[in-house]
């Protein structure tokens, strides 16, 4: 077992999250979840033989934006101003991972996506459409399901 540092992804994005006017806040972290689904990719380039449950992840990301992107609709001509901070947020996740081993990345990974859990039910608390809570709760669900496939292959591979 590793004795990694999990950050706050939070507090480690919160400078470019700020940079995003509250009401498409949600849709620019829909452009981050899309960022982990590619994360999740080169993993399971990097472990062909867990790749199955990696992809699974990916698209579990990839249809949290979805998801994200339908139940927060936003004027195109805002495009720019969502997309601003991005390259600045994905090379700061990026770096988290860049030094460690990919087992010691998955670690971190799990750890995030339970924090990510914890932000769209956050949202959903503070949010007045019943509609929306219900797609921000089932956003929550799938970064769950994610963190206890990566803590099962953990476990898997801790115990060898």
């Amino acid at each position: 077992m590793s004795n990694i540092v999990i950050p706050r992804f939070g507090e480690l994005l919160g400078p470019f999250i700020s940079q995003v006017p509250p009401e498409i806040s949600p849709r620019f972290l829909a452009l981050l979840e899309r960022g982990a689904a590619s994360r999740y990719r080169g993993w399971a380039d990097m472990l062909p033989e867990h790749a199955e449950g990696l992809l699974r992840c990916a698209e579990a990301e990839d249809e949290i934006a979805n998801r994200i992107e339908s139940a927060f609709p936003m004027d195109e001509s805002r495009r720019a101003e969502l997309e601003a901070p991005l390259p600045g947020a994905l090379k700061t996740y990026y770096d988290v991972f860049a030094p460690l081993d990919v087992w010691d990345q998955l670690r971190i990974q799990a750890n995030a996506e339970r924090q990510g859990a914890g932000a769209w039910e956050r949202i959903a608390g503070n949010h007045p459409d019943p509609k929306v809570i219900e797609v921000l709760n089932s956003c929550s669900e799938l970064e769950l399901t994610s963190a206890d496939y990566l803590d099962a292959l953990l476990a898997e591979h801790d115990g060898r």
